[in-house]
């Protein structure tokens, strides 16, 4: 493999550090002119990725209407791209599944391998799409039996770009949470919310405090305080996230 790729053993910090002091690693690409199964098997043989960037911005068509959002732009494929796995695999190694497709990371494009010439460096996003019949399909990151990615597929995250992003929610709190220390249970009702965010403002993780819930006490979705940029893609704020539950002893304790 290239020398270039071994710049990815830089620092990297995790998910769970503020917005303003996040520093990742710069994911680093070569062009792929052609695509097909042949090509891509071979890149796989070969220790690569291969990788699409979209060119996509959301917006929101109707203001009384919070999910009413759609592309402002038809969806088009920009540019083919063939990335590292030892890379890909170092960043998974520091950021957890959930949250790289919440995370946006500098694209660095060299004109090919082993070349020191950079085409152009601009953010991404990872998404868990496919690019089909311009349509998105939304799936996990595209793996093998194995656990191997196969594909990796990004949008542009430049600042000022709106992008529909699945921010996963972290619960924190479960040691000091009044009611989990009477005996009761969390209960889980969602892992992530939707929200269209501008590109500079997404953030890895919504994290959700339980250190005041006592039994019965729940947490809902317009009690998320995220950055007022943010709009959350759902017709019912006041849905739960979580809250927390009696057990069973404890209900037949009471009775």
């Amino acid at each position: 493999m290239s020398k270039w790729w071994s710049t990815a053993a830089g620092v990297l910090k995790t998910a769970a550090e503020p917005h303003s002091r996040r520093s990742y690693h710069t994911i680093q690409a070569v062009p792929r002119e052609i695509s097909g199964h042949r090509i891509s098997v071979r890149d796989r043989a070969q220790g690569r990725i291969p990788a699409v960037v979209f060119s996509q911005s959301y917006a929101q068509t109707n203001l009384n209407d919070p999910t009413s959002v759609a592309a402002s732009a038809s969806v088009s494929q920009k540019l083919l791209l063939t990335t590292e796995r030892k890379q890909i695999k170092a960043i998974l190694n520091h950021i957890e599944p959930p949250f790289f497709c919440s995370t946006t990371f500098p694209l660095q494009i060299r004109a090919g391998s082993g070349s020191s010439t950079i085409l152009d460096t601009k953010k991404v996003l990872p998404i868990k799409a496919s690019y089909f019949c311009v349509s998105f399909v939304e799936f996990d990151i595209h793996r093998d039996e194995d656990g191997k990615i196969l594909n990796l597929v990004f949008v542009w995250a430049e600042d000022g770009t709106m992008i529909k992003v699945d921010v996963p929610i972290v619960f924190k709190g479960q040691d000091d949470c009044p009611g989990l220390k009477k005996g009761g249970c969390l209960s889980t009702i969602r892992t992530s919310l939707k929200y269209l965010c501008p590109a500079e403002h997404i953030p890895p993780k919504i994290e959700v405090d339980l250190s005041n819930l006592d039994i019965g006490d729940r947490v809902s979705m317009h009690d998320v305080v995220v950055h007022p940029s943010l709009k959350l893609l759902s017709k019912n704020e006041t849905m739960p996230i979580c809250k927390i539950m009696a057990t069973n002893i404890e209900n037949s304790e009471t009775a």
